[in-house]
């Protein structure tokens, strides 16, 4: 099942305005994937794992978060739940491969962040990073469900 997303921004009642291409924000990430997660669960009459649906909720906000700070913002944004996952991908401006960050510097400091890629890494089976056509990278990560 593959369910695309759109986001509206909160308007004068009576004023809409076209729906952006993809969520834009890390909540409205969130509300996706439970969307879909919740679809599944409903269509195949089997119970939600909580746990999975953490992972993948933590795994999607990692992603979007790492592309609006290291990537230039969100371009695109897709989950699809089949089979034995969730399948979020998440594609932004910047050609950089995402990488892991040593904890501290060379002087031994301790830095902030650095945590999100290993956790993405961490809690998926499967992560792929793409080069897009026009620029741009797109990541995919297959968050198991049981």
């Amino acid at each position: 099942m593959y369910e695309e997303h759109t986001t509206e921004p909160l308007e004068a009642p009576g004023v809409r305005r076209a729906a952006s291409p993809c969520p834009c924000r890390p909540a409205e990430v969130r509300e996706a994937v439970v969307r879909a997660v919740s679809e599944r669960c409903r269509v195949t009459h089997t119970p939600c794992d909580a746990e999975a649906l953490e992972d993948a909720l933590l795994v999607a906000s990692e992603l979007t978060t790492n592309a609006m700070l290291h990537g230039g913002g969100i371009t695109d944004f897709q989950v699809d739940v089949s089979g034995p996952g969730v399948r979020l991908s998440v594609s932004d401006r910047s050609d950089e491969l995402p990488v892991v960050v040593p904890p501290a510097d060379r002087q031994g400091r301790r830095r902030p962040g650095g945590h999100g890629w290993p956790i993405v890494c961490r809690l998926s089976r499967d992560v792929r990073v793409s080069d897009l056509p026009a620029g741009g990278k797109c990541i995919t990560a297959v968050v198991p469900l049981p």
